[in-house]
């Protein structure tokens, strides 16, 4: 699984923390971190939590990310934003518990963590916990195992929902600010990290027009 980390500018400082915490958690499973930044809190790019979604959106459609862990200061934010698109289910993730049970009953392909509320002493070691948890023990398998069943059919009704209340990607992103879309793939890495990766040729076109 090919795992994109997004920072927002409010919590760009902790990006380092971040990617070391996934990446000693999830490597060992045979994943693959992709950190799209932001880097630090004074990059060229800033991110707000809405063009995580955005961003997020554009990486989850291509195919150039299966999950996408983002957040901000407290999480919900970015949640929204990312639920904001087609392709996209986010949970908000707070603690390990959190993780498995939305890897399991929800199934989803994001996450958005809180990483300035209760980030303190030993904030590491949660964000670690919460990414075992999320990757290491499979998705969608339900909790409780009795429960599983109708968490999968669900799930899928969720999916059938979604697929009628929401416009294509490319669709919804000609509609919004070109400029704030701009800002969203601004990143100093984006195009090295997405281009190679990306499996849609049509979403890759129009990427290309924002940052001719």
């Amino acid at each position: 699984m090919k795992i994109a980390l997004i920072n927002e500018n409010s919590q760009a400082a902790k990006n380092g923390i971040i990617l070391a915490a996934l990446k000693k958690a999830v490597e060992p499973m045979g994943h693959e971190v992709v950190n799209y930044g932001m880097y630090a809190a004074d990059d060229a790019a800033q991110l707000t939590y809405v063009q995580n979604g955005i961003l997020a959106a554009i990486l989850l459609n291509s195919g150039a990310a299966d999950y996408v862990v983002t957040g901000c200061g407290t999480g919900e934010g970015a949640m929204l934003a990312l639920n904001s698109f087609p392709g996209v289910i986010c949970g908000h993730v707070e603690d390990p518990v959190d993780a498995y049970t939305f890897a399991h009953v929800n199934d989803g392909n994001a996450v958005a963590l809180p990483f300035a509320k209760g980030f303190g002493w030993g904030g590491e070691l949660n964000l670690e916990y919460i990414f075992e948890k999320l990757f290491g023990f499979g998705h969608g398998q339900g909790y409780p195992k009795e429960r599983r069943e109708p968490e999968q059919r669900n799930k899928k009704i969720l999916d059938g929902v979604r697929a009628v209340t929401f416009r294509p990607l490319i669709d919804c992103l000609k509609g919004l600010d070109q400029d704030l879309v701009k800002g969203a793939v601004a990143g100093e890495h984006f195009s090295e990290l997405f281009f190679p990766a990306c499996k849609d040729e049509e979403l890759a076109a129009y990427v290309k027009t924002l940052l001719a």
